[in-house]
């Protein structure tokens, strides 16, 4: 299927592994460019490769609004326009919501909340001056279904939830389209970290499978960044014009609120 992407140019943030590295490669194969950032320089570089004609990389921490206002000025200068922009930064606090200092909520906030701020306000301009603007977020299941040992995540993912269908709401009359994708449990390197934390007594996939046993997964294993990275590319794609404000799980049906 041809999904209109080729020569159409992305931001996506937090692409040095995981579901942000999934989703450049997978815009890069449809003929995009893609201006991507990580915190971490010489990671993204070395999994993406050298800069050229499609890819821009840059090291920038999407908390930080000037840093990424440079992000998106690169952007430009390289490529011209920009169409969409996947805000993927991200991460989990495993804490009970009385064991969370005040430090740490609000970091959970800046990384969830502000950093998706400061990388919209940057780009809306260039978005708005684009025939199929289209924004991603990538939150997770814990927004609408919160879990007591990530208590600041869950509210922090909370937040964004409602801000994108504000944004929707906001940016609908402009032409910009604000979508989430709700992630369950995804293989990636925060579950491989915490399996060899474990001790590894067992196979990756033996405990991979159990963990999704443990919190019910219908499908019985964990999602892969692949499977992720389709349904976020879909969503920025021109086919998907009519669906903003709209939020998509992917958690292999662990979804159980009503």
């Amino acid at each position: 299927m041809n999904l209109g992407l080729s020569g159409r140019v992305y931001l996506v943030t937090g692409a040095g592994s995981g579901i942000g590295l999934a989703t450049a490669r997978l815009l890069l194969d449809e003929g995009c460019a893609v201006a991507a950032c990580a915190r971490d320089g010489a990671r993204l570089a070395r999994a993406l490769g050298p800069d050229g004609d499609r890819l821009l990389t840059t090291a920038a921490d999407v908390r930080d609004a000037a840093a990424v206002g440079r992000l998106v000025d690169a952007a430009e200068r390289r490529f011209g326009r920009l169409d969409g922009v996947v805000n993927n930064a991200g991460g989990s606090l495993m804490a009970a919501w009385d064991r969370t200092t005040r430090t740490q909520w609000s970091g959970e906030f800046e990384l969830k909340v502000f950093s998706v701020l400061n990388t919209v306000e940057a780009a809306l301009p260039l978005l708005r001056a684009s025939d199929a603007a289209a924004i991603v977020n990538v939150n997770a299941i814990l927004a609408r279904q919160p879990e007591p040992p990530l208590a600041a995540t869950s509210a922090a993912r909370a937040a964004l939830l409602n801000l994108t269908r504000t944004l929707a709401s906001e940016l609908g009359p402009d032409g910009v389209r604000v979508n989430s994708v709700c992630l369950g449990l995804i293989d990636t390197g925060q579950w491989r970290r915490r399996y060899e934390e474990s001790g590894g007594g067992i196979g990756y996939e033996r405990w991979s499978a159990e963990l999704a046993a443990d919190r019910g997964v219908p499908l019985g294993r964990l999602g892969t960044a692949d499977e992720v990275a389709f349904p976020i590319v879909t969503l920025l794609s021109p086919r998907a014009g009519y669906t903003t404000g709209a939020t998509l799980d992917i958690g292999g049906g662990v979804g159980r609120y009503a």
